[in-house]
């Protein structure tokens, strides 16, 4: 399993644009991809559990990969989280 760390910086925080961009990225992998925060965990390639999770600006949110690609798709998130979130 592959984990990884942020800090969103966006003033709005993950809303619904760079979510859908997040769940579209994690769609692209087999592996099976989590989104961590505030003691809840969402499957990231869920729109309406990554929207449920309500993450704002200077929250850390922890991304978990398992599975056969969990190293493209831990490089590929995280790409798209400097992205659009800032880090």
């Amino acid at each position: 399993m592959k984990e990884q760390t942020f800090t969103i910086t966006d003033d709005t925080g993950i809303h619904a644009r760079p979510a859908t961009l997040l769940v579209n990225k994690a769609g692209q992998y087999e592996s099976h991809v989590e989104m961590h925060y505030n003691g809840k965990t969402v499957n990231l390639k869920s729109i309406m559990g990554v929207m449920s999770l309500g993450v704002p600006k200077g929250a850390q949110i922890k991304v978990t990969c398992e599975g056969s690609d969990e190293e493209e798709a831990i490089q590929g998130i995280a790409e798209g989280i400097r992205e659009q979130l800032g880090e």
